[in-house]
């Protein structure tokens, strides 16, 4: 079993940033993917940003070039790095990682409780 810590959430200005930080614990040593989701108000769950092996990575179109996502394995943590944020970032952040992905239809195994990111001035 693996659990999901997130952290970092608040409430920032437009243009701002936010660091997010998932820590996992437990039985971590197959967790090959993590990546983050998020579901605003109203909104459709979306992924946002994935790590695969600790070096692949991929990101929404809404988020390239303006989040991060990192691991460092050795703190089996994640982040979420947000930067020049805008309203519509505005949602509750997920972890979410398992021992493989598939497809971001098919959500990972493991989910973090979530973290909310407000982003208004």
């Amino acid at each position: 079993q693996v659990q999901l810590v997130e952290s970092g959430g608040g409430l920032v200005q437009p243009g701002g940033s936010l660091r997010l930080s998932c820590a996992a614990s437990g039985s971590i040593f197959s967790i090959n993917a993590m990546g983050w989701y998020r579901q605003a108000p109203g909104k459709e769950r979306e992924l946002v940003a994935l790590i695969i092996s600790g070096v692949t990575t991929n990101y929404a179109d809404s988020v390239k070039g303006r989040f991060t996502i990192s691991r460092d394995n050795a703190k089996n943590t994640v982040y979420l790095q947000m930067n020049s944020l805008k309203p519509e970032d505005t949602a509750v952040y997920y972890c979410n990682a398992g021992p493989n992905y598939y497809s971001d239809l098919i959500p990972m195994d493991y989910w973090g409780k979530g973290t909310l990111v407000t982003v208004s001035s």
